[in-house]
């Protein structure tokens, strides 16, 4: 599986239209998504899953709208459940064959809407395999639940993920650790898995590592932490930066470890939501960055402009999208050049 900073031939997103995703606040979330396809498409083409035609003309008119050039904008009705592409897309991995040429592959894993939480989810478990055939890619079914939020890779061997997630009964009761990490060495292609464990405070997927840890190049691991010790987070982030402090890379030499604030709460209708700057998405040109609190968004935009030299960083304000309880990276899966 290659790095997502490795270059992309292009980006999938599924239009989002499930109102009850974001219940009483739907309106602005096309306006972001648009905003986001804005700024991807000038660095590779962006390929959006629609229910139809009308949701294709709904999805054009938000693009005009914005201001949007669609010349590497590319619908394809293959509809979904929800919006959460990260999530129900395709996996691509790719291996380099002796004539110099590439192969790619779709993994496709289960999908179960983060432990049955949100059904119907018989439309997203479809995407990888409509993918797959529209675009004649050979198609592997892994035969275990896993999100693609749920893990993040470095590109040489190394696999990020939390126990909380991974291990948790609502995905793959029939599975131990030992037989879970097999298949993630089986199908992507890593040598070290690496274990952290809780998420973060709100977040609805049971601890998706694109909350809270990533990696932005094959050595550097950037984490998010959280100052105020009263902060609900600041303990468990802790206890994710001792772990990640003890760790070695594919061959066992340490991770140079950056850190990045948590804003400050994002609460919605009494609810604590899931708002963190670790939910970046590096796309070919830029990294977008989901903003939620002006001080603090440039100290991340400062930081991960200091990891990704060759990329903008560019910050959107989330603070609507994040009631859906997801941010950029949770709408992207990028498709490697």
């Amino acid at each position: 599986m290659p790095a997502e900073w490795a270059p992309h031939r292009g980006t999938w997103l599924s239009w989002p239209h499930r109102e009850s995703s974001w219940p009483g606040n739907f309106a602005p979330v096309p306006l972001v998504i648009a905003e986001m396809v804005r700024h991807l498409a000038p660095g590779e083409e962006v390929h959006i899953n629609v229910a139809d035609a009308e949701m294709e003309a709904g999805a054009h008119s938000v693009l005009a709208e914005r201001g949007v050039p669609t010349a590497n904008v590319f619908f394809h009705h293959f509809p979904t459940n929800d919006a959460w592409c990260r999530d129900h897309g395709p996996i691509f991995v790719q291996r380099d064959l002796a004539d110099g040429k590439r192969e790619q592959l779709i993994t496709d894993w289960g999908y179960n809407a983060w432990g049955g939480k949100y059904p119907p989810f018989d439309l997203d478990e479809q995407i990888p395999r409509r993918i797959a055939e529209a675009f004649e890619i050979e198609r592997v079914e892994p035969g275990m639940i896993l999100e693609g939020g749920s893990i993040d890779v470095n590109g040489l061997g190394a696999l990020l993920t939390t126990e909380a997630c991974l291990l948790n009964p609502n995905r793959n009761p029939e599975l131990s650790r030992e037989q879970i990490e097999a298949r993630l060495r089986d199908n992507l292609g890593v040598t070290k898995i690496l274990w952290l464990g809780e998420g973060i405070v709100g977040d609805d997927t049971d601890g998706h590592i694109d909350d809270i840890t990533r990696f932005t190049d094959e050595r550097t691991i950037v984490t998010v932490i959280e100052d105020d010790p009263r902060d609900e987070n600041h303990a468990l982030l802790q206890h994710n930066l001792r772990r990640l402090e003890e760790m070695t890379d594919q061959d066992g030499e340490p991770f140079r470890l950056v850190t990045l604030p948590m804003p400050r709460a994002v609460v919605f209708d009494g609810q604590r939501l899931p708002a963190s700057y670790a939910n970046f998405y590096i796309g070919n040109e830029v990294v977008l960055l989901p903003g939620y609190d002006a001080e603090r968004d440039e100290i991340a935009r400062g930081t991960l402009q200091e990891l990704f030299p060759t990329r903008r960083v560019v910050v959107i304000d989330c603070t609507e999208l994040i009631w859906g309880l997801g941010a950029f990276h949770c709408l992207t899966q990028q498709w490697p050049a």
